[in-house]
């Protein structure tokens, strides 16, 4: 066996495999967040058109 056994060594530099990970996990989670926020949101204005409201979306009158 050699004096420099390369197993034992840590690795050198940012671990960038790891933090691209933790990247890519954290945009899925936003983009979960975003999709699921959408569909609660049409969930709750389709119950709201189901019990026979008329008024579940408000309507901007403004003009700019």
């Amino acid at each position: 066996m050699s004096d420099h056994d390369d197993d034992n060594e840590p690795p050198s530099g940012p671990p960038r495999g790891a933090l691209m990970a933790l990247l890519l996990v954290l945009v899925l989670a936003g983009a979960f967040m975003f999709v699921m926020n959408r569909l609660n949101q049409a969930g709750r204005l389709q119950d709201c058109i189901a019990s026979g409201r008329t008024n579940c979306a408000p309507i901007d009158t403004q003009h700019q």
